[in-house]
């Protein structure tokens, strides 16, 4: 039996608080990156190119620790733009995962800006575990693989779609 239909006949798919599994990591993980990003935007001290508290401080910090060096590189070129940029990259990707826009998209988005982080900023965090960036990392795979399949956007999306009509009269006949 194939692994959809196992979960079907167990009752998990599509009805059943198993289908909303994925909600609390959601709502954490929205909530948190629109959080950082709007932290980033109103923290003058981190939006500037030097001083205490600013990005481009950190990065000078952690170049010589960093895995991916060149990455510190690219932001030390405008720290500030590359300040903005990352806020902005936060709350796109936490208002498209709270809203379950585009769901998998921004699972991706975070993750990718996770990655970035724990490669340059956490990669020196010992033990290993003790950078939260990677734990970040990790928590967005889940939504990659499975989307935002309720309370979102994108099941209102499909289910008045194409697909989502021919679902529909499909269940209909079936009924019948």
């Amino acid at each position: 039996m194939a692994l959809d239909g196992t979960a079907r006949s167990l009752g998990t798919a599509g009805r059943g608080p198993a289908r909303y599994a994925l909600l609390p990591l959601r709502l954490f993980l929205g909530i948190t990156f629109v959080y950082a990003g709007v932290d980033k935007l109103t923290d003058p001290a981190f939006l500037a190119a030097t001083g205490p508290g600013s990005l481009g401080e950190l990065m000078h910090s952690v170049r010589g620790s960093a895995a991916a060096p060149w990455l510190v590189d690219l932001a030390l070129k405008d720290p500030v733009g590359f300040g903005y940029a990352i806020a902005a990259g936060e709350i796109a990707v936490g208002l498209g995962t709270l809203l379950g826009l585009f769901a998998r998209l921004a699972a991706a988005g975070g993750a990718l800006i996770s990655l970035s982080l724990w490669l340059t900023v956490s990669w020196s965090a010992t033990p290993y575990y003790y950078g939260n960036d990677l734990v970040y990392l990790m928590a967005w795979l889940p939504l990659i693989l499975a989307g935002a399949p309720v309370l979102s956007a994108d099941a209102i999306r499909a289910r008045r779609g194409p697909r989502g009509r021919a679902r529909r009269r499909l269940r209909l006949r079936t009924r019948r």
